[in-house]
């Protein structure tokens, strides 16, 4: 079978992201020779990790690269990245994004063609073994040196396989003006919002809310849960990565890793995933029998029209709520996503990223190096620096950021808050570990049968379960 059928093969039987990809290994690079300074792999490629990331290669004579993005809301931006590279180092990045929720479709398709990506983005470890023959060994390369935290990597062995790029947050996005105006009603069930630090009070000061929802000129307290096929991945992903965390952060072993080797699923915390799912949708903008043809643009549209207090999304919706003009940056806050766990009061936001860049090893070397020079001057250099905070809102994990040059949005500097909370842990983002995009799918299919009647609760789990011990033994 050829390399690119058994990667199909792969990618086919296992869709692996939502928006990302899949982890990659280097199937060119033999990590027990990575450290040799003239080594062969076994298939007869040269061992770029030895000497640096290919740095005696020539470049000249690259006239263009290939970025696949998986971002669409910032597709722009890169593109205005591509043009000033450009016009500083006279190589062409063609920038192409894959649609919300195919990109891995869409990587499959692109690399079975004679111009394939020379840049393209991973998941992390869920799916490390989908794209192992297309991805280089980059712990040579600068980037790789630059990164703050090299735990975040994808690796193998002495292998890296894959750049972090970003540290991204989530919770629950609220709008302080309209919470201030709550918390100054008659009966109010809080005063602050430092007294909502646990779901039982989170769910009395929502339906409070909703009770009062004219009086504070709002069609609902949280924005529509956006249940429309590949736009649900906030409920089957995001959110499911609650009781995920809460299961197997056993104290042994890495979360993560913990996720990626469960061959089933307990769903302990199942319970914990309905009561905060439940708080979402019955107390919505709109009607149960009306989401599953809602999007995310469609409930990030309300939030930021003021016509909801509350919303679960990351620190990259900042955009969707500016333009908005309505919220003040001043009053976007965030709260951790509460399920009723046992101690949940230090809990903070979910942090991580699932955002890794691989360089593709089936390309000629000096593209290769060409491509990586382009990710070393987006993460260094003044332009780039500051395209990465003001435009594409990224917090990167770069030493080459200085403090003065960390972003300044409202959604970033509050991830950046409570990840700095003493006494404070974060969720760490274990969805990394879900079997396959099939479960994801699957488990978001069920969410919207429950929302509208057609499915209960038990059989949710139920087949939450079977389908995780399916899609694990594939």
């Amino acid at each position: 079978m050829s390399k690119f059928k058994k990667v199909l093969a792969g990618a086919l039987a296992g869709m692996m992201a939502v928006g990302a990809l899949a982890g990659c290994n280097d199937s060119g690079s033999n990590n027990n020779n990575s450290t040799s300074p003239s080594t062969s792999t076994s298939d007869g490629t040269k061992d770029n990790a030895a000497k640096g990331f290919y740095d005696d290669v020539d470049t000249s004579g690259v006239k263009s690269i290939y970025f696949l993005n998986f971002k669409p809301e910032i597709a722009d931006k890169y593109e205005a990245i591509a043009k000033q590279y450009k016009e500083e180092k006279g190589i062409e990045v063609r920038v192409q994004t894959a649609a919300s929720g195919e990109y891995e479709k869409y990587l499959t398709s692109e690399m079975g063609k004679s111009d394939p990506p020379t840049i393209f983005q991973i998941n992390g470890p869920v799916g490390y073994q989908n794209w192992k023959d297309y991805c280089a060994d980059v712990s040579g390369s600068k980037l790789y040196d630059l990164v703050s935290d090299k735990s975040l990597a994808v690796k193998d062995g002495d292998g890296v396989y894959g750049i972090p790029y970003v540290v991204e947050g989530y919770g629950i996005i609220y709008n302080n003006a309209i919470m201030t105006k709550y918390f100054a009603t008659e009966g109010a069930r809080a005063s602050s919002m430092d007294e909502i630090n646990n779901y039982a009070k989170l769910a009395e000061v929502v339906q409070d809310m909703t009770a009062k929802k004219e009086e504070l000129g709002i069609d609902g307290v949280f924005g529509s849960t956006s249940l429309k096929q590949g736009d649900d991945w906030r409920w089957q992903t995001h959110l499911v990565n609650m009781p995920l965390y809460y299961e197997f952060n056993t104290g042994t072993g890495d979360v993560i890793t913990n996720c990626l080797e469960a061959k089933e699923l307990e769903f302990k915390y199942a319970d914990n995933y309905k009561n905060i799912f439940d708080l979402y949708t019955n107390n919505s903008v709109t009607e149960k029998n009306l989401l599953g043809g809602k999007t995310v643009a469609d409930s990030m549209a309300e939030f930021a029209a003021g016509k909801c207090a509350m919303i679960q999304n990351g620190n990259w919706a900042w955009g969707d709520i500016k333009k908005g003009g309505v919220v003040s940056e001043a009053d976007v806050k965030y709260l951790p996503i509460y399920t009723g766990i046992e101690g949940e009061e230090k809990q903070g936001l979910c942090v991580g990223t699932e955002n890794y860049f691989a360089i593709n090893k089936e390309v000629d070397e000096a593209t290769q190096k060409a491509s990586m020079d382009f990710l070393v001057w987006l993460f260094t250099s003044d332009y780039g620096k500051k395209a990465v905070v003001n435009d594409l809102g990224f917090v990167a994990p770069f030493t080459s950021f200085g403090d003065d040059e960390k972003p300044t949005d409202p959604l970033a500097k509050e991830v950046l808050a409570w990840m700095s909370k003493d006494g404070y842990t974060s969720v760490k983002w274990s969805f990394a570990g879900i079997p396959s995009e099939k479960w994801k799918s699957d488990f978001g299919a069920s969410l919207l049968e429950y929302v509208q009647g057609q499915k209960d609760w038990t059989k949710v789990v139920d087949d939450a379960k079977a389908s995780w011990a399916t899609e694990r033994s594939a």
